[in-house]
């Protein structure tokens, strides 16, 4: 009996400790959420007061900027009011075209192009930067290539935002604008580039120009001696179709400095649409009494086509001296080489109105061929526009860059050789019609 009582004595010592344990914990448990419900609370009126403290503070500061305004220069208007209070009122049309490259009329429209690619929604925690002011930001380091931290300061946002504006609008520009403005031509716009050819160089049956574009780069962290382009420097090698009128028909961008030109060619879809005859009528049109394609004039680095017409190579005589080209063949290479002018004039009109393709660009090398392709677009948006070129834009280019590197002429070893003879020779016979 004593053995069993002492056991219930135990049970009931055990089962009372469980309980007052059991209510411990749940007063313990309630008083935590208490306190946590508590610090969340303070936590959320702290952010609140910081909130009010720090408009009051914008408040204040908007008035006293608007009352400095009245009396200084908007070049020294502190950056939180640049933009809204300077840009947006106080540009004058000429400020516009300096700063920006364009006048203000196009600057909204490619900003109500750009709008479903670029927009973003308010948070919480700020205010989302507005589509013109994001297109302005990315404007402006393609015009001037500055640094990023210039460009922060300038309209108060952070380095790592103008980075963002900067990769977002040139990824907008090609998704939103190639199928408009970089596209193949017309038949129609082949026409009128064919005709603009033959009036202002001279040269008859060319639709376009083919050359190439070295832009600058900074050391890359891998193969950097593939990016080493003839003249010595960093680059990263472009491939552009330039029209009569000086724009821009295909781009072939992201290759290494040091790539062969002709290699780039033969493995574009400009090759394949050419030598298909996509640049030209489904008429074919005639040409000294023959059915013939409109062809393309390009450097000595390409291959020779019926469809890509390029200069004579220089003979060389016995004594390994250079002899002279027949006069047929020297005024076929007079005429090529005024024509190439428009493609080498349109190149030098797009890297000085956007610098960040005449001097070292400091992008990532994943960054840089998208920025050749949205700034080849922009030129050819503002060239449509009509938009003002001014000539010391050119001056300052030339004085300062670094000449684009020449390449080495390529022997004649196409398949198509015998017919593009025979074509090139149609020309030589043309220009001593036209000389006699």
């Amino acid at each position: 009996m004593e053995e069993e009582e002492e056991q219930r004595r135990s049970l009931m010592f055990l089962l009372t400790y469980m309980l007052l344990k059991r209510r411990r914990d749940l007063s313990n448990a309630n008083t935590q959420r208490r306190n946590e419900i508590q610090r969340r609370i303070r936590h959320r009126q702290y952010f609140f007061q910081r909130q009010r403290r720090m408009l009051m503070m914008m408040i204040a500061g908007g008035i006293r900027s608007n009352v400095r305004i009245r009396t200084r220069p908007w070049t020294n208007t502190p950056r939180s009011d640049w933009w809204e209070r300077v840009v947006m009122t106080e540009f004058q049309p000429s400020d516009w075209l300096d700063k920006f490259r364009m006048s203000r009329e196009t600057f909204f429209y490619l900003c109500e192009k750009l709008r479903p690619r670029l927009a973003r929604q308010d948070t919480s925690f700020r205010l989302a930067l507005p589509v013109e002011k994001r297109v302005a930001v990315a404007l402006w380091r393609l015009a001037s290539n500055v640094e990023y931290r210039t460009i922060s300061n300038l309209f108060g946002v952070g380095k790592s935002t103008v980075c963002r504006c900067v990769r977002d609008m040139c990824h907008a520009i090609v998704a939103l604008l190639s199928s408009v403005y970089l596209r193949p031509p017309t038949e129609q716009e082949l026409e009128d580039s064919a005709q603009l050819f033959h009036s202002y160089s001279g040269f008859p049956h060319c639709v376009a120009t083919i050359t190439t574009l070295h832009t600058a780069i900074i050391t890359p962290s891998s193969n950097s001696s593939d990016y080493a382009n003839p003249a010595g420097w960093l680059s990263v090698l472009s491939q552009v179709a330039v029209s009569g009128r000086g724009h821009f028909w295909d781009v072939c961008a992201s290759f290494p400095g040091g790539t062969d030109p002709a290699e780039i060619l033969q493995n574009s879809s400009l090759w394949f649409t050419a030598a298909e005859g996509g640049l030209s009528p489904a008429r074919t049109p005639i040409f000294m009494g023959k059915p013939l394609r409109y062809v393309l004039l390009g450097e000595a680095c390409y291959p020779l086509q019926s469809w890509l017409m390029k200069a004579y190579p220089e003979q060389k005589s016995q004594r390994g001296c250079h002899a002279a080209l027949p006069e047929p063949q020297q005024l076929f290479n007079r005429r090529l080489c005024r024509a190439l002018r428009s493609s080498s004039e349109a190149l030098l009109r797009l890297r000085a109105r956007w610098q960040c393709l005449s001097k070292r660009n400091d992008c990532g090398l994943d960054v840089v061929p998208t920025m050749v392709l949205a700034c080849c677009i922009l030129h050819n948006v503002c060239e449509s526009h009509g938009d003002a070129f001014r000539a010391e834009w050119q001056a300052e280019v030339c004085e300062a860059e670094n000449p684009q590197p020449g390449h080495k002429a390529l022997p004649s070893t196409s398949t198509e050789q015998n017919d593009a003879e025979e074509v090139r020779g149609l020309f030589c016979d043309y220009f001593q019609l036209q000389r006699a």
